[in-house]
């Protein structure tokens, strides 16, 4: 399978992205697993965490093929490599960059560039993007949501990010959202991979009890 098929399969799967921002490599393959169990298909470690290209490589480790793993907060089309390199097969920005998204394809990578208007959105499209990630989502709210669902093309994947919850999800889901990136609500730095897993159940649930 190719990245890009992997990663179709996973969203399809759950399409609930969990952002591992600031995770520390010792912590990595526990905190994966705990989410595996939980049901979570894509992991992404942000660049901006510490080591982040070595959490990549251990989750990759102790998931192998049970978890698309990638990167987050992708600035730099040279970070694209280095996180192929590390085993990741996704990349995620908060802006988009055609450079980064042209990098990620042309690596055969999976790409998601953060967007927060309709003409950046169908530029990301047109240079490459597989799906969209709706940022921040607190400001673009499910209102603005539907109105960009009506205009893009249904296959379109829409993604919001930004302060997402269990509570906030069914409001994007009714304008059209196809599945979320989860933050600090799903996890943050110093929480146990029990505490993860906890979390992490209340999300699946709340997307499951939505389909």
């Amino acid at each position: 399978m190719t990245d890009d098929t992997v990663f179709d399969r996973d969203f399809a799967e759950l399409p609930l992205i969990a952002i591992l921002r600031g995770i520390q490599p010792a912590e990595a393959a526990a905190v994966g697993r705990s989410l595996v169990t939980a049901g979570f298909r894509l992991l992404e470690v942000t660049m901006n965490s510490p080591e982040p290209l070595e959490s990549i490589r251990l989750l990759r480790a102790e998931l192998g093929a049970e978890a698309s793993v990638g990167a987050g907060t992708v600035l730099e089309p040279a970070e694209v490599a280095a996180v192929a390199a590390a085993g990741g097969s996704f990349i995620v920005s908060p802006n988009m960059n055609p450079a980064v998204i042209a990098a990620a394809r042309a690596a055969g990578l999976t790409v998601a560039p953060g967007v927060a208007t309709p003409t950046e959105g169908f530029a990301a499209l047109a240079a490459g993007a597989n799906l969209l990630k709706v940022f921040p989502a607190e400001q673009v709210g499910p209102a603005v949501l539907k109105a960009w669902r009506a205009v893009f093309p249904r296959d379109v994947r829409l993604v919001p990010v930004g302060g997402i919850t269990p509570e906030s999800m069914p409001a994007f889901v009714a304008a059209g959202a196809a599945g979320f990136g989860l933050g600090s609500a799903l996890y943050k730095p110093g929480m146990t991979a029990a505490d993860v897993g906890r979390t992490g159940e209340a999300f699946v649930a709340a997307w499951r009890s939505q389909r």
